[in-house]
């Protein structure tokens, strides 16, 4: 091969090589773009609690994580069998309930379905049954939601989500149990069961930025004297402090104003409604992973204690007998 032809396919090695690079940047930039013009609409997207802690969702004071951007307090319920024999599949259910007729505002201002997101902290070697180990009467109440573990190394913790609010106010986890006898960390006792279920959008993104979903309020006091908007932008409020200096507050596309041109506003005081209608909550249980010999033991206990109370029981009829026989005699 002549140096020409070394030459020719080096360049065409380099030039692909430049290509490549410039779709990845290309790509990156409309990623960083989008983001920055069209956010996120922080719909119910329990993963994002993995950027914020990804070690566990569950804080030292025993708070779920989800709490730190979806910032209303909403009920949500777990149950679980009281206790489970090793290497079975049941169901945990978390309960989401919320008005299905209320809609919330979403990323771009527009109004829209709430959904809903859960995640389940499972007691360790608990983790979400094979596709062939799930009954079917549990598989039918599963549907096709898709599980997704925590991390890597904590398949005892799930989540699940976002999915459509007003078809999955239940969510159904089918859970295999851990068998001691296979796996010698596991034992037979007690356990805590924790979970968390959001509906709607959060307030916060992951990164503590606010979203449109939330109340807006003034950075400083004084009053305002001018008030713009603009499409895709939302409104400028603009401040007017008792020195002179003017501030301008942005408010997205969602919520409503409640201030006007020449309103006195204090620092703190709300420039818009509060748009949210989801929120967070978190419930915990207890669960036994029991053994079947004790149980058979327990059994087997009930019966000698039966047979005893029977057999004193004869065995005082008998004396009666005796005694009665005495006396007539």
């Amino acid at each position: 091969m002549s140096n020409t032809d070394r030459f020719a396919i080096l360049r065409r090695g380099i030039g692909a090589t430049l290509r490549v690079l410039l779709v990845a940047v290309a790509t990156a930039g409309l990623f960083l773009a989008g983001d920055l013009v069209l956010p996120q609409s922080a719909a119910a997207y329990p993963f994002w609690a993995q950027e914020t802690a990804p070690e566990t969702p569950r804080e030292a004071t025993g708070r779920i994580v989800c709490a730190n951007c979806h910032l209303a307090a909403k009920p949500t319920e777990v149950e679980v069998p009281q206790s489970v024999l090793p290497d079975t599949v049941f169901k945990a259910v978390v309960k989401i309930p919320y008005d299905t007729n209320v809609q919330q505002v979403l990323g771009d201002g527009s109004k829209g379905a709430l959904n809903v997101g859960a995640v389940l902290m499972l007691p360790e070697g608990f983790k979400i049954a094979p596709a062939d180990r799930i009954p079917e009467e549990i598989a039918e109440e599963v549907g096709g939601l898709y599980f997704q573990p925590y991390s890597a190394d904590q398949e005892n913790v799930v989540i699940v989500g976002p999915i459509p609010g007003d078809q999955y106010q239940e969510i159904v986890f089918p859970v295999l149990s851990p068998d001691p006898a296979t796996d010698k960390s596991i034992h037979f006792g007690k356990y805590a069961v924790y979970a968390g279920g959001n509906r709607g959008r959060g307030q916060l993104y992951p990164a503590g930025n606010a979203s449109n979903n939330t109340v807006y309020k003034a950075s400083v006091g004084g009053t305002i004297t001018k008030i713009t908007q603009e499409e895709y932008v939302g409104y400028q409020v603009t401040i007017t402090t008792a020195e002179g200096d003017s501030v301008v507050e942005t408010v997205p596309p969602g919520p409503e104003l409640i201030v006007s041109e020449g309103q006195p506003v204090a620092a703190g005081d709300s420039l818009t409604n509060n748009p949210n209608v989801g929120g967070f909550g978190q419930d915990d249980t207890e669960i036994v992973l029991q053994s079947s010999t004790r149980i058979q033991g327990l059994l087997a206990f009930f019966a000698l204690v039966m047979l005893t109370q029977i057999l004193l029981v004869l065995k005082k009829k008998q004396v009666e007998k005796v005694q009665a026989a005495e006396m007539n005699f």
